[in-house]
């Protein structure tokens, strides 16, 4: 996604909850360590939801397509399209996004120098490179799955 994951986030699946087990949430939650994802999807159609920042409550469904033949010398897992850039981390939530693109895209707009100190020049919601998030992808901080012998 981009985003830092500076935010509590959790999975769910099938009336399951994975992410950091914490007693506190009033809720089991397994391990998402300790789970790997062909446990959780295993056939085509199978889905679940990925919420990030319980407080802007970014909600994503997941969804396993369809199953292909493992490639050799190719480095799994592979991103293989998407659509548009990653909102902005902290940016508030699906409305505060809005307000945002709002802001940014007019320069008339009383927030729109804010916006822009805040966030940077040049921030494009339809950019989408495959190859830049394989590279943030693979060089983020999820530990390579271990291969079965």
């Amino acid at each position: 996604m981009g985003w830092t994951n500076s935010h509590l986030h959790q999975f769910k699946a099938a009336g399951n909850f994975y992410g950091t087990p914490d007693p506190e949430l009033g809720v089991e939650v397994k391990n998402e360590r300790k789970v790997r994802l062909n446990v959780v999807l295993r056939h085509p159609k199978d889905r679940m939801v990925y919420e990030y920042d319980f407080g802007d409550s970014w909600e994503h469904e997941v969804v396993l397509e369809k199953i292909v033949p493992r490639e050799p010398k190719v480095r799994y897992p592979v991103v293989t399209g998407g659509k548009r850039a990653c909102p902005p981390e902290d940016v508030g939530g699906i409305w505060g996004y809005a307000h945002f693109l709002e802001a940014v895209s007019d320069p008339q707009h009383p927030d729109h120098d804010e916006m822009v100190e805040w966030r940077g020049e040049g921030f494009d919601p339809d950019a989408f490179d495959v190859s830049a998030a394989n590279r943030a992808f693979h060089g983020g901080w999820a530990p390579s799955p271990k291969r079965d012998s």
